[in-house]
């Protein structure tokens, strides 16, 4: 086997905070050939993200790194002055985040976007833009030279992240890091962008690094793979027998905490009256429709699934449910009048939570504003949140705990309807499994009602008793979760089942 391009041993990070030394990365080695694809799984500040950005060295100044050998494409990383630096990032390792949204500038077109990597290395106007309408092509966005003249905006999640992705290769780079690539994209489209990477990783000899929280993704898509927990690999393996038969106990616990795509019993329910009631809603965003013509409702208790690719419209479905945005058609809601009756949870709680408002603060508001009768350290109790949260600010707490408290403040008052949007999908899977719990146990002590959309076919069908399936912008199959999983009538609802069954399958 050739030299690796990934050869890292004893990697210690540390953080100098408050004139305290704290390790967040403790003995990690790592070594990942050419062709090869590494995969990285562990729950929310286990050190997997931090572990990448020694390798780019993009860690903030107040991150010291140690290391007995920290060698990425022949560079010795930690040595690199500022020139040699630019030089590495710029040649050796391309970067594919989370968010293609946030990596893309929302004032500039893909093409303008494309091009200027080019015309950084070097290559005319007229070079750089026939250079990104082929690396537009190789990633198979459709219609390239349509595509190139398009905003941010105006692409769906995965054309987005195809465009990083494109952007990512345009150098050739050695290694591509993917830092949580598909979280948010359905099952469809994920499977999709990860068989694309696939692709590219055997025609050009790459190495991979794949960051991720979801680990049938990881044993699909990975050679190997290491399980970080606080900081310290705990076990490592080839990816399919680690996730299938996992030795250190919190590989297993990991694993455990997988939902299932076999559903769960008790799903006949009693007829109840009639909570929501959308009828032929539709939503315009300039020249798309973004919804036409859909009609649901949710009875009181019951907890409606929505299903769909990225852009089929949930989240747009789930803001006028919530009575946040103006649409046309109706929206009624029986019973309690007025948008404060219905409360939403976002995907990202860091987005929804107020960064200057500690714990204590955000909870008493919405108790007061919803008119409830708890005290903030009963209400945050009844989440899970330990009483030692309360005088912290968001920045402070876990990706879980902020979950909490965004759920806490939803349930601060007698809200019959909650609005759930993508509220896992951003989380390891054993901190999912514990805000799907919540879920459960809130709904059976408030017998609130769910309208929960979710890309992750598995979460829904663990939680519904019901599901809609979107297709931009319409309803195209609505049943139950047993029916729609083992029979589904339309070809869309088949393509999205069997791609997450596709994932699941290399678990058995």
């Amino acid at each position: 086997m050739s030299d690796p391009i990934v050869d890292v041993t004893n990697l210690n990070i540390d953080y100098r905070i408050g004139g305290a030394t704290r390790r967040v990365v403790s003995g990690v080695d790592l070594t990942i050939h050419a062709g090869e694809s590494y995969g990285l799984v562990g729950e929310s500040g286990s050190g997997k993200s931090t572990i990448a950005l020694a390798l780019t060295r993009y860690l903030p100044a107040n991150a010291t790194i140690t290391a007995d050998r920290l060698i990425v494409d022949d560079h010795n990383v930690p040595a690199l002055d500022v020139a040699e630096l630019r030089r590495y990032r710029a040649g050796s390792v391309g970067v594919v985040y989370q968010e293609p949204g946030l990596a893309l500038n929302p004032t500039s077109s893909i093409g303008a976007q494309l091009a200027e990597v080019y015309r950084i290395a070097g290559s005319s106007r007229s070079a750089a833009w026939a250079a990104a309408a082929d690396a537009a092509a190789s990633v198979d966005l459709p219609e390239p030279d349509a595509i190139l003249r398009r905003y941010p905006h105006e692409l769906s999640g995965g054309q987005q992240q195809r465009a990083v992705i494109a952007m990512a290769l345009a150098t050739d780079p050695r290694l591509l890091i993917l830092d949580e690539p598909t979280t948010g994209l359905d099952s469809k489209v994920e499977a999709g962008i990860l068989d694309l990477i696939e692709r590219l990783r055997r025609e050009r000899r790459f190495a991979t690094l794949l960051i991720s929280h979801n680990l049938p993704l990881v044993a699909t898509h990975c050679d190997s793979v290491a399980v970080l927990r606080q900081g310290t690999v705990v076990e490592r393996a080839e990816a399919r027998r680690l996730l299938t038969r996992p030795t250190h106990p919190y590989s297993r616990e990991l694993v455990a905490a997988l939902p299932s795509l076999d559903g769960r019993p008790g799903r006949e329910r009693q007829e109840s009256r009639t909570l929501l009631d959308l009828r032929s809603v539709t939503k315009d965003f300039g020249r798309k429709r973004a919804l036409d013509g859909v009609s649901l409702t949710v009875a009181a208790g019951e907890t409606l699934g929505v299903v769909g690719e990225s852009g089929s419209g949930k989240s747009t479905l789930g803001r006028i449910a919530a009575g946040l945005t103006s649409h046309g058609g109706t929206r009624e809601l029986h019973g309690p009048a007025g948008r404060i009756h219905v409360q939403m949870v976002f995907q990202n709680p860091d987005a929804s939570l107020n960064p200057r408002r500690t714990v204590r603060q955000v909870l008493t508001r919405s108790i007061r504003l919803l008119g409830g009768d708890w005290e903030s350290r009963t209400l945050a109790d009844a989440v899970g949140l330990p009483s030692d949260v309360l005088d912290k600010l968001p920045r402070e707490l876990s990706g879980g705990q902020k979950q909490r408290v965004a759920i806490a403040r939803a349930f601060a008052g007698p809200v019959p309807l909650v609005v759930c949007d993508e509220v896992t999908s951003a989380l390891d899977v054993s901190v999912q499994a514990h805000i799907l719990d919540l879920l459960a146990e809130l709904k059976d002590r408030t017998g609130v009602a769910y309208l929960f959309i979710s890309h992750d076919l598995a979460v829904v069908r663990s939680l519904a008793d019901r599901i809609i399936v979107l297709k931009d912008g319409r309803i195209v199959e609505e049943g139950r979760p047993d029916d729609l999983f083992t029979s589904p009538r339309e070809e869309y609802t088949r393509e999205l089942v069997g791609a997450a069954t596709a994932l699941r399958a290399a678990l058995r």
